[in-house]
């Protein structure tokens, strides 16, 4: 199955697109023209690095149905495996497209989950996340029903549903259950979560079906539908006026072909390469470790929420998971990373692991032991001061315990993700990275 679409640089592996838009509706624009007049070359950057976040999510919304999704039906993934980019194994990770209306709100069951992490995350069409459902944001009501409506809907629901308002039509869910010490009982559970619609919910098909590869993003085409992307989501961010304003504006001059191929130009000239130029300035860094920022919510700074949408879109708030990269490792070196004791005792998550990935296509690495990740589960081996060694090489090296081993590929570069789950509030607030990865002779 198609997995989201991520990088982890300026470029990424995701299939032969043609770069085109594709338009469900007969393209057009609603003329902006008093404001297009006006259109300067930084109008353009600014609509353009505003609208890319919708665009993306668009993309992902079209390749998901080509993957076979269906509105509100779930579809379990189980736990990540070795061809999917990005695996997941610290969590069988259930998905879904949401559609609601003013008749129609959708069911989630949720089954009483104890002793282990999950959440269910709610993303709109922007990558805004909307809610997390779980114990900790809803303590009186971790499990059972939750109904996903609008807020003018009015729908009879189950007496014993958590209501939750959605401002949009439709939503994507993610939900991670921790695999824990009994993975086949993570399995269980996820097996019984269903979502279900109370009626027949009327969604348009997407508005544009965005077909492009992230080393090609589009170019003034993707302005030819800006008035009805616009409107077929509402940006539930205050002070989004402006930024959307530009881009109708944007639209109405590209309308006319005496302008239109210098607003390619300035996007093709200015706009991607400013892009792919602040993604490395909107992270955090620190020991070799970097992560965004601000992940989930992004308030008025439009441009980190297109860097993160399009380097880890669905991408959730940093109170429920923190995550950390590391790049361009050489596969032919052995790596060493030590946790002091006093380290290890202030890291606190519900759940972490470190996974090893190929920095060509973002796939695990085959390895003799077929262990791609170290995580809280491992059976570390503490050194004789209490500290932790984790060691990254591509063979065993003497003196170490297979179990603190991830195998890396000999002849080849690799980068490494770090997810902490339910983190502590020095993870949260950027005041820890991971130790700095050492070479060992």
């Amino acid at each position: 199955m198609n997995q989201k679409i991520r990088i982890l640089g300026a470029v990424a592996l995701s299939g032969a697109f043609s770069g085109a838009f594709s338009c469900a509706l007969p393209c057009a624009v609603t003329p902006a023209l008093a404001q297009a007049a006006s259109v300067s070359d930084s109008d353009v950057v600014e609509a353009y690095d505003y609208m890319l976040a919708r665009w993306l999510v668009l993309r992902q919304e079209t390749l998901d149905f080509k993957d076979g999704f269906k509105w509100n039906e779930v579809v379990r993934r189980g736990s990540g495996g070795g061809e999917p980019a990005n695996p997941n194994f610290d969590t069988a990770l259930s998905e879904a497209w949401i559609a609601v209306d003013d008749t129609s709100c959708t069911l989630i069951d949720l089954p009483d989950i104890r002793g282990r992490y999950y959440t269910v995350e709610i993303v709109n069409g922007w990558g805004e996340v909307i809610d997390n459902l779980n114990e900790r944001t809803y303590p009186k009501h971790p499990f059972g029903t939750f109904a996903l409506c609008l807020d003018k809907a009015k729908v009879d629901l189950p007496a014993d549903a958590q209501r939750i308002e959605v401002a949009g039509n439709t939503s994507r869910i993610l939900i991670p259950i921790e695999l824990g010490a009994d993975p086949a009982e993570a399995l269980a559970l996820q097996t019984a979560i269903t979502i279900r619609a109370t009626g027949t919910p009327k969604i348009d098909d997407a508005v544009v079906k965005p077909d492009f590869v992230n080393d090609k993003l589009p170019g003034v085409e993707a302005f030819d539908q800006a008035e009805r992307v616009l409107g077929s989501e509402p940006d539930i961010n205050k002070g989004m006026a402006e930024p959307a304003s530009k881009a109708r504006a944007v639209a109405a001059a590209a309308a006319d072909p005496a302008r239109r191929a210098h607003i390619d130009e300035v996007i093709r000239s200015q706009a991607v390469p400013a892009f792919f130029a602040a993604i490395p300035k909107m992270s955090l860094a620190a020991n070799g470790w970097v992560h965004p920022r601000l992940t989930g919510n992004y308030g008025q700074d439009y441009l980190l929420r297109s860097i993160v949408d399009f380097t880890d879109i669905w991408a959730n708030t940093p109170w429920e998971v923190v995550y950390f990269h590391g790049r361009r490792f050489d596969g032919n070196q052995t790596y060493t990373e030590t946790y002091s004791k006093d380290a290890l005792s202030a890291l606190k998550a519900r759940v972490w692991s470190v996974v090893a990935f190929d920095a060509g296509n973002d796939r695990v690495i085959p390895n003799p032991l077929n262990r791609f990740l170290l995580d809280n589960r491992s059976d570390l081996k503490l050194n004789t001061d209490g500290s932790l060694t984790l060691v990254f090489a591509p063979r065993l090296p003497d003196g170490v315990p297979q179990s603190n081993w991830l195998p890396t590929p000999a002849g080849q570069n690799y980068d490494l993700t770090y997810r902490f789950y339910a983190p502590a509030k020095s993870l949260i607030e950027g005041r820890y990275f991971p130790p700095l990865l050492s070479i060992r002779p």
